[in-house]
């Protein structure tokens, strides 16, 4: 069990990791995705090949798994995009809103009753955006592409729950991240034509990033996460995840120095959000005692 808990704090730390490098790559987020995207993509097809776990689906139930991957691409153009339209702290930040627009999709997606608790906790949440975003005037282009990214996330959830099922974890990712990368590369010509680019092969220095960004961030992560739900429940690590934008942002104070760049209005933002989350996990842990009472 404290393996199986070491390799799910690894997965969460190289979860935080994804922003930094969204910073630290200079290419646009665009291109940045459809590299991810590919290396990815190989790196798990030649894993899952040697290991002989690459399993077959039917034509339908790709095309399926296919539809998550493109929600899971725009996901990240966006999210990406927010990063480098403001910075790491201010993208993760509102990826947070992920629980409100789960807690409105979920329900009206699978035609059952909003959960008014969660809506609330989730609202406490929305107030603290909204807060960063009525000072943080430098940020808020950034901010508009971070609350997209957390809604197309939140669908990404949703989806990404239907298709978990139809065959092996690790098979689905691949599926999903193939589907995302066909997807990207149908849209990048027009993406090109909107926000030309001065170069699209990536330089030496983006090379070792986006190899890192996609084998630590994409593939190890992944594989930790499945290592580690063999010893605990889903219920404990999609609360553990809630950690994810605390060590985001921890790591962008550290390696990127922007602690300076964020002002007492982001930290009074970041409290209600963090609180929003301590009162979820709670509520969730009281039910979780319920239940097996």
């Amino acid at each position: 069990m404290r393996e199986a808990f070491i390799k799910l704090h690894l997965s969460i730390l190289l979860a935080g990791f994804t922003g930094i490098f969204g910073k630290l790559i200079s290419l646009s987020e665009g291109v940045l995705v459809w590299y991810r995207m590919l290396i990815a993509s190989l790196m798990l097809l030649a894993f899952l090949w040697m290991g002989k776990k690459l399993r077959k689906v039917s034509w339908g139930s790709f095309m399926k798994i296919a539809g998550a991957g493109l929600l899971l691409s725009l996901h990240w153009l966006f999210f990406y995009g927010s990063i480098k339209a403001s910075n790491v702290s201010i993208g993760v930040v509102c990826f947070s809103l992920t629980g409100f627009f789960t807690a409105l999709f979920e329900p009206l997606l699978n035609r059952k009753r909003i959960s008014l608790l969660e809506l609330g906790f989730s609202l406490i949440t929305l107030l603290g955006i909204v807060l960063i975003f009525h000072f943080e005037m430098r940020f808020r282009y950034g901010i508009l592409l971070g609350v997209v990214s957390s809604a197309l996330a939140a669908l990404f959830t949703v989806a990404n729950k239907k298709v978990g099922t139809i065959t092996a974890p690790s098979t689905v990712l691949l599926y999903e991240l193939v589907g995302g990368f066909l997807f990207i590369t149908i849209l990048l010509p027009v993406y090109l034509y909107f926000y030309p680019q001065d170069y699209l092969i990536p330089g030496t220095t983006d090379l070792v990033y986006l190899f890192l960004f996609a084998f630590f961030c994409t593939i190890c992560m992944c594989i930790l996460q499945i290592q580690a739900l063999k010893s605990i429940s889903a219920f404990t690590m999609n609360l553990s995840y809630n950690l994810e934008p605390v060590y985001s942002i921890a790591l962008a104070m550290l390696i990127l120095g922007e602690a300076k760049e964020l002002t007492l209005s982001f930290y009074a933002g970041l409290t209600l959000i963090v609180f929003s989350v301590v009162l979820q996990m709670a509520h969730v842990l009281k039910q979780r005692r319920l239940h097996t009472k």
